[in-house]
C-alpha cells in the first residue's frame, strides 16, 4: 500500500511545483529519502506524512487518504454538523447568519453544495422552480442555471467569468476531480474568461433583479474557519452578501 501514499505524495508535490529538493529542505527530510518515499522504497510513519502534507498544503480529507494508503489510520475526524462535537461550530455558524440579516448570507461545501443560509439569502430563490431547490443544491450550478438565477442577475457574463476563474483556483489547489468537471463545463471549452466589458468597480459585483426592474447590487466576501482540525469544517465557507450601493441597502433595511 505504500506505493500509493508515495505516489499521491509525489503529485501533490508536482502539484505545488516544488522539485524534490524543494520539499526535502521545507520538511526537513534528505531528498535521498523522499524519493525513496515516492518511489515506495521507503515506508514514511504517520507523522513523516502529515508533515509533508502539512508542507504541501493537502487538504484534510485527501491527508487522510494519503494515511489510508500508506496502512495508517486517520488523523482528522469527520462529523455531521448535526453531530454532537460539532454543536459549538454549528451555533457559530447560526450565529453568524443570523446576524448578517437583512444580507444574504449562506454556508456552502468544497463542492459549491448549499450547506444552510439565513431568510435574507433564501429570499433571493423565492420563485426557482421547486424541482432546483431539491438537495444536495449546487450554489454555483444554480445561479447559472437558465431556470434558476441565471435570467435575474443582470451583469450574467461579468459573474460568469468571475466564477470560472475562482472555479480554476479551486481546482489548480485542491485537484478535486469534481471541481474539474464543474470546471469544464462552465468554462466552454474557453481557456481563459473574457469579460465583454472592462469594469472601473474594486470588485466584481453581483447585480440581481428583485421585484419588477429593480436591480440589487452585491459584493462577497467569503469567509472559512482559521486552523481546523476536523474535515467537514475545513470544507465549509461563509459567502456573505453586503450592499454595493446605497439603493441596495436602502431597499433591503426597508427604508
Amino acid at each position: 500500500m505504500n506505493d500509493h501514499a508515495g505516489s499521491a505524495l509525489r503529485d501533490w508535490r508536482q502539484r505545488r511545483n516544488l522539485s524534490q529538493l524543494d520539499l526535502a529542505v521545507r520538511a526537513d527530510v534528505s531528498t535521498r529519502h523522499l524519493s525513496y518515499v515516492e518511489t515506495g522504497r521507503a515506508r514514511p510513519s504517520p507523522e513523516m506524512i502529515l508533515r509533508l502534507c502539512e508542507e504541501l498544503a493537502v487538504p484534510l480529507r485527501d491527508q487522510n487518504q494519503i494515511l489510508l494508503a500508506g496502512g495508517y489510520a486517520p488523523a482528522h475526524p469527520e462529523h455531521s454538523l448535526t453531530d454532537p462535537p460539532m454543536a459549538d461550530i454549528n451555533a457559530a455558524i447560526e450565529a453568524i447568519l443570523q446576524a448578517h440579516q437583512p444580507y444574504p448570507a449562506l454556508v456552502i461545501d468544497s463542492r459549491w453544495e448549499l450547506v444552510t443560509a439565513n431568510e435574507a439569502a433564501f429570499l433571493m430563490l423565492d420563485g426557482i422552480p421547486e424541482d432546483l431547490l431539491e438537495p444536495p443544491v449546487n450554489v454555483l450550478r444554480l445561479s447559472l442555471d437558465p431556470r434558476g438565477l441565471a435570467p435575474r442577475i443582470a451583469n450574467l457574463a461579468e459573474w460568469r467569468d468571475h466564477l470560472v476563474v475562482r472555479l480554476r483556483r479551486q481546482y489548480d489547489a485542491s485537484g478535486d476531480p469534481v471541481i474539474g468537471a464543474m470546471l469544464e463545463e462552465m468554462a466552454d471549452g474557453d481557456a481563459v474568461p473574457h469579460p465583454s466589458v472592462v469594469s472601473s468597480a474594486l470588485v466584481v459585483p453581483l447585480d440581481l433583479r428583485v421585484a419588477g426592474d429593480t436591480v440589487l447590487s452585491f459584493v462577497s466576501t467569503t469567509t472559512v474557519f482559521g486552523t481546523p482540525r476536523e474535515v467537514t469544517l475545513s470544507e465549509l465557507a461563509i459567502e456573505a452578501f453586503y450592499p454595493a450601493d446605497e439603493a441596495t441597502r436602502k431597499y433591503l433595511n426597508g427604508a
